[in-house]
């Protein structure tokens, strides 16, 4: 499937884990104007670092400058983007048309590619920001299958399509919600949001303040402020056919192990390595809400079995630092195991290989039962060849 895989990365590791397990591309946050202001972002060392890395293995990085900018920060744009263009990035994410005239005046030169936050949903916007000097547009979430697919033959055959695919979906029309700002003063269009729609709730009625009544979902109506997550992996053809030409993965704030989980899984099934059941297994394997198409066909619609609550099929055991010259592993232990546990293999060569601990030596030499020290770099016998990098993981 020619299609680019384009992955998170909220920190160094987490860019590393995404391009290890098979992203074509990475986004991630810079010093200034991106949605994740409080945390997952690059200072401009640790960016000319990642680009420098990104590149070496012939893939893309991609900043986001995704912020809705205020009087102040619109005079900063253009040495912002200036800046980004000298260290090598790829292309940057716009989501503001003042942010994106600065850096077509000042630096014209630097890639943009707009965001979903710009609400995009017909080929007449898509060919307006074209025409502006953008060279891709991320379709806004809720448009459906059908509607992207009409897209086609209607926009500049030079235009860039990007979607996403897997990951969480803001309750609110592509992302645009107050509701973090009403409560917590800190405002999701400026990066800072609380997620307050993953908050539980009651009902109160006005005269019965001691009387908390659950918000809870029956069979067919909506959970309140519970979106479930996006799983697209059953329809990545259709929307292939349909002229995408970038399939996003979303999860800046996401764990390394998440990245790894999902991209993995995404690049099996592109590549035709595995199957669909054995994708969708491994998808389940990391922490996520009910899946569901999202908009893809029509009404956001969940299982019905959906509680709003994460789940996962297992936990992350560790990471394999080193292997040793004795044919052993250097693992950090990220949760309990011990001997005899049969875990499985999260790596970027297979896809649900077993191996079972045969041995367990701690940091001080001793031979243990358990591993039970989180982050203990641990000796670890087992019976499959392991690599620097793979991720071991156990059934729940």
């Amino acid at each position: 499937m020619n299609v680019e895989l384009l992955a998170p990365a909220g920190s160094f590791e987490g860019l590393k884990t995404a391009l290890c397990f098979g992203a074509d591309a990475v986004y991630c946050g810079g010093p200034m104007l991106q949605l994740r202001a409080g945390s997952s972002s690059f200072s401009f060392d640790e960016l000319k670092k990642a680009v420098d890395y990104t590149h070496s293995l012939g893939k893309k990085l991609y900043v986001t400058v995704n912020c809705f900018a205020n009087n102040d920060e619109i005079p900063l744009v253009g040495a912002y983007g200036a800046e980004l263009l000298e260290i090598g990035v790829d292309a940057v994410i716009v989501s503001d048309l003042g942010v994106l005239a600065e850096l077509r005046e000042k630096c014209p030169s630097l890639e943009v590619h707009i965001s979903t936050q710009a609400n995009t949903q017909n080929y007449k916007t898509i060919e307006m920001w074209h025409s502006l000097g953008a060279k891709r547009v991320v379709l806004g979430r809720e448009m459906t299958m059908t509607e992207i697919e009409r897209l086609k033959g209607n926009i500049p055959s030079d235009c860039e399509i990007e979607v996403f695919v897997h990951g969480a979906m803001c309750m609110a029309y592509s992302g645009r919600c107050l509701l973090s700002s009403f409560m917590n003063n800190r405002s999701g269009n400026r990066g800072q949001c609380s997620q307050p729609c993953r908050w539980n709730y009651y009902l109160v009625e006005e005269k019965r303040q001691n009387m908390f009544i659950p918000v809870i979902e029956e069979a067919g109506a909506t959970a309140v402020l519970s979106s479930t997550d996006l799983k697209s992996i059953s329809f990545l053809d259709r929307l292939a056919d349909a002229g995408v030409t970038s399939f996003k993965i979303e999860g800046r704030m996401k764990s390394p192990y998440y990245v790894a989980t999902v991209v993995n899984a995404y690049r099996k099934f592109m590549d035709g390595a595995a199957t669909l059941e054995q994708c969708e297994n491994e998808l389940d394997c990391a922490s996520h809400r009910p899946y569901s198409a999202g908009f893809y066909f029509g009404e956001a619609k969940a299982s019905p079995e959906n509680d709003g609550l994460y789940r996962q099929s297992c936990s992350f055991i560790g990471i394999v630092l080193e292997e040793k010259p004795d044919g052993t592993y250097i693992v950090e232990m990220r949760n309990r195991f011990k001997k005899g546990d049969v875990l499985e293999i999260l790596s970027p060569r297979s896809i649900g290989e077993k191996t079972t601990v045969l041995g367990i030596v701690g940091e001080d030499g001793v031979e243990k039962d358990e591993a039970i020290l989180v982050q203990e770099n641990v000796t670890v016998y087992c019976d499959k060849k392991l690599l620097v990098g793979d991720m071991l993981r156990k059934r729940i």
